[in-house]
């Protein structure tokens, strides 16, 4: 056991210096971190609407996410295949799960991260008023835990593919779907000829439907559930896709 988490740690930790080794991880959070700005302030009405809180920050999240980390997700296995180092990876004394995970582990540290240094919004909303800080602190929680999701399903496209390219619009496909499928116009082309339990099953597929429940400080057991078996499952499938490569 202390073996196996030794070696996530450790592709965990080539992974994390490999980012900082590269331009990449400075535009990443310098974009993040004017986007979220521009979308909290200008976008979100931020000092207009008058209420201490950090909704407006929160609410543009997933959008941002939805075009943000499948762009840091893409390089994850797409480029190592490109490279072919992937080969040299894989023939180290690791299981293809921990590579996964270490991967995966380190992209999410990362985020989280750039969503740290997003404090100074939460500075200034304490600054103006008196906000509820464990409502802020579930929106920080939630925000983390989707943006595992996104990188989940990003790890698996970039797998699918050498080109880092075609495995962002993959990602981006598919999170968007995930974004969408509590909404009504998904809800709309089951309505009709569908059971109530599939109609319901579509919806509880949403992104956005359990992270604005978490967001709003309600921290349900059933949507920490739902992020932890989407982040489980996409990595299954991510472990499945590079055993499949490697018999090739």
């Amino acid at each position: 056991m202390g073996a196996s988490i030794n070696s996530v740690i450790n592709v965990m930790r080539r992974e994390l210096a490999g980012y900082f080794s590269t331009p990449v991880a400075w535009v990443f959070i310098v974009i993040f971190l004017v986007m979220a700005g521009v979308f909290t302030f200008y976008l979100g009405n931020f000092y207009a609407r008058g209420i201490s809180d950090m909704d407006p920050f929160f609410q543009f999240h997933p959008w941002l996410y939805l075009f943000l980390v499948p762009a840091i997700a893409m390089r994850l296995w797409a480029e190592e295949r490109r490279s072919g180092t992937i080969e040299l990876l894989l023939t180290l004394p690791l299981t293809t799960w921990q590579a996964v995970l270490g991967k995966f582990l380190a992209a999410w540290l990362f985020v989280g991260l750039a969503l740290l240094l997003t404090f100074p919004v939460w500075l200034t909303v304490n600054y103006l008023g008196n906000p509820d800080n464990g409502v802020i602190a579930a929106g920080y929680i939630g925000s983390w835990l989707m943006a595992g999701g996104f990188l989940a399903i990003g790890s698996c496209m970039s797998a699918l593919t050498r080109n880092q390219v075609v495995a962002f619009i993959l990602s981006v496909v598919v999170c968007f779907g995930f974004l969408l499928s509590g909404l009504p116009m998904v809800m709309d082309l089951f309505s009709g000829w569908a059971p109530q339990s599939l109609l319901d099953a579509v919806a509880n597929f949403s992104f956005l439907a359990h992270f604005s429940t978490i967001s709003r400080g309600v921290i349900d057991l059933r949507d920490l559930v739902y992020f932890a078996l989407v982040i489980a499952l996409w990595l299954m499938i991510n472990t499945f896709v590079l055993e499949i490569k490697k018999a090739d």
